[in-house]
């Protein structure tokens, strides 16, 4: 069995609207599970409707978690999510249970599986050497020195991008390895006999459910909920606001948008982001795709999958 307990767990992902919750609650049922939320929007308290979190009714009586633990002022890093995440599988696992992540971040799904990248660490008096070349010198001639180095790296860097372009020469001149060079090494997959699986319906029955999910949002008060938020005694986090479907409505509750124009504008944005997910999970090669009959009942393909679940 895998010593790192993010690799003991099970993953059911997918782009938005593909069933994963419903199908999830049945499999953790077959499976004696516990459901972890792998999910950067559901994270937060009061923010329910705008983000599909599954209501109680709905979790079935499967106990979920990384469920509601973030008031909407509040932020966490991806290193958080995944500390938390691992102290989950821990609990879990202690009362017998076997984990199952649920859910359709891409960023925390790949942490998850692969770890994440920090470099070496930080050498205080290069890194205050090359600070201060950036202020006498400018950072284009930073951002070309770093180019000339390290191509890949400088071509995914903005040339403004002082903190970065200045870590990468860092770790250049201290390891003497070039920062895209270590960064290839550490995104190692995670061990074959890691379990993730990514529902995949087919895409015209996808965006039509993403279409009627948008309507059932407005119909169950998405336009209140984001107006509480935004009048509540301390402003939503910048993650929070972002988030598709309240960045929307924002600029509704500003004037900038009549409701029509909202919706439709939400549901546009949500095809292009489950668009978006599906390559990411296309990208990495843990994930085993699981194709889903528009028709399919989600304890049907929860059966399907309790087949190919290594025991």
């Amino acid at each position: 069995m895998s010593e790192n307990p993010l690799h003991r767990a099970i993953y059911l992902t997918g782009p938005t609207a593909s069933g994963k919750s419903a199908v999830g609650v049945h499999l953790a049922r077959i499976l004696d599970a516990e459901i972890i939320a792998l999910d950067s929007m559901t994270l937060y308290r009061g923010m329910d409707v705008g983000t599909a979190k599954p209501t109680t009714a709905e979790r079935g009586g499967v106990p979920h978690h990384l469920i509601d633990v973030l008031d909407p002022w509040e932020s966490a890093s991806v290193a958080e999510y995944r500390g938390w995440a691992i102290d989950a599988v821990l609990d879990i696992e202690s009362r017998g249970k076997r984990a199952l992540f649920v859910g359709g971040t891409a960023l925390y799904l790949k942490a998850l599986l692969r770890g994440l990248f920090d470099g070496p660490g930080t050498v205080p008096e290069v890194r205050d050497r090359l600070e201060a070349e950036a202020e006498t010198l400018g950072d284009p001639v930073m951002h070309a020195r770093l180019t000339a180095l390290d191509p890949a790296t400088g071509a995914r860097l903005h040339p403004n991008d002082r903190r970065r372009v200045v870590r990468a020469l860092e770790v250049i001149e201290t390891t003497g390895r070039v920062f895209s060079e270590l960064q290839r090494e550490h995104a190692q997959p995670a061990p074959a006999s890691t379990q993730v699986f990514a529902l995949e319906p087919p895409r015209p029955v996808l965006y039509d459910r993403i279409n009627k999910r948008v309507v059932r949002m407005f119909e169950a008060g998405l336009v209140d909920e984001v107006r509480r938020l935004k009048t509540a005694p301390r402003p939503l986090s910048g993650v929070a606001e972002q988030g598709v479907g309240y960045r929307q409505v924002v600029a509704h509750l500003a004037g900038e948008l009549d409701l029509d124009q909202t919706i439709d504008l939400i549901q546009t944005r949500t095809r292009q982001f489950a668009k978006h997910q599906a390559t990411w999970f296309r990208g990495l090669v843990e994930v085993r795709s699981l194709p889903v009959a528009a028709d399919e009942p989600p304890d049907v393909t929860a059966s399907r999958l309790e087949v190919v679940v290594r025991i």
